[in-house]
């Protein structure tokens, strides 16, 4: 038996509710989940304009987008989104109980969204958008995934606030003791059990340390005027903080067995390494395409 872990922090005295609202009878919250999508959406929105209006940064000094079809490209990116991380998350994780409630797909407010189904629904949304206006693909790519990072690191900063998507069972000082019966269900610890705060090692890697190395490489080391650059620093870098963090954070329940209890998918990877290898293979095929030109 492993004894209880005495170094540990005590999970903060946080509601997943920013704000709630009584009205006509029932509660309205706003939640922290849902504003880190809404803020993250404009701050993305912003950043990729203060790109185009820098005319300079660009190929040719001409930027691949102006104000008006960023502001429109944004509707699409919102559904791209909401459609796509629903569906991954679906298809991705939890396929058969959704085949057998399919209904509940349409429950949004229940939770379940995946970075990798959001990811793909944004490149389908920029495709289309892209080849209704005839904009340079490469070049829009790198205008939008300039603000990913921003609203990557504010979401998981939101899932620490929800006590959700924590990591594996730690004796690191560090560990937090996330509050609920299944974060507590650690076989062979006595008492207490403290786990990797995850959510916020992903927070500072495909967050924060993304956004500072894309945003200096874009507004100081001219890597826009080479199209295909940015995303695939973008692309690696998550595909590769991604997969480390993976090391340290809890796979999801439907993945976890008896025989299996690191709940790999294939011997070896978890469902999100599996996913992020590809985005790090391409995103180094970008990089690789990038230099030679």
């Amino acid at each position: 038996m492993t004894p209880a872990f005495i170094a540990a922090i005590p999970f903060p005295d946080l509601s997943p509710n920013l704000i709630t609202l009584p009205l006509f009878g029932m509660e309205f919250a706003l939640r922290w989940y849902a504003l880190s999508y809404i803020v993250g959406l404009v701050l993305a929105w912003r950043i990729s304009l203060a790109a185009v209006r820098r005319v300079h940064l660009w190929p040719a000094n001409t930027p691949p987008m102006n104000a008006q079809q960023i502001e429109e490209l944004m509707t699409w990116i919102i559904l791209g989104v909401i459609l796509g991380g629903r569906l991954g998350f679906v298809l991705f994780y939890q396929p058969a109980y959704y085949l057998a409630n399919p209904v509940d797909i349409l429950k949004v407010w229940q939770g379940g969204m995946a970075f990798h189904g959001g990811f793909l629904g944004v490149v389908v949304a920029g495709w289309v958008f892209t080849a209704r206006h005839a904009i340079p693909r490469l070049q829009a790519a790198d205008c939008i995934a300039l603000g990913v990072p921003v609203g990557l690191m504010l979401g998981r900063i939101a899932n620490f606030i929800n006590a959700e998507l924590w990591g594996r069972p730690t004796e690191m000082p560090w560990g937090v003791i996330f509050p609920g019966d299944m974060a507590q269900d650690c076989p062979g610890v006595i008492g207490l059990c403290a786990r990797h705060p995850s959510q916020l090692y992903e927070a500072a890697l495909e967050g924060a340390v993304l956004l500072g190395l894309m945003l200096w490489l874009a507004f100081r080391r001219d890597a826009l005027k080479v199209p295909g650059r940015i995303t695939g620093v973008f692309l690696l870098g998550y595909g590769l903080a991604r997969y480390v963090v993976e090391w340290f954070r809890q796979a999801d329940p439907q993945f976890i067995t008896a025989d299996n209890p690191l709940g790999w998918v294939i011997p070896g990877f978890t469902m999100g390494q599996l996913l992020s290898l590809p985005m790090a293979v391409v995103g180094l095929w970008l990089l690789l395409r990038a230099r030679k030109t």
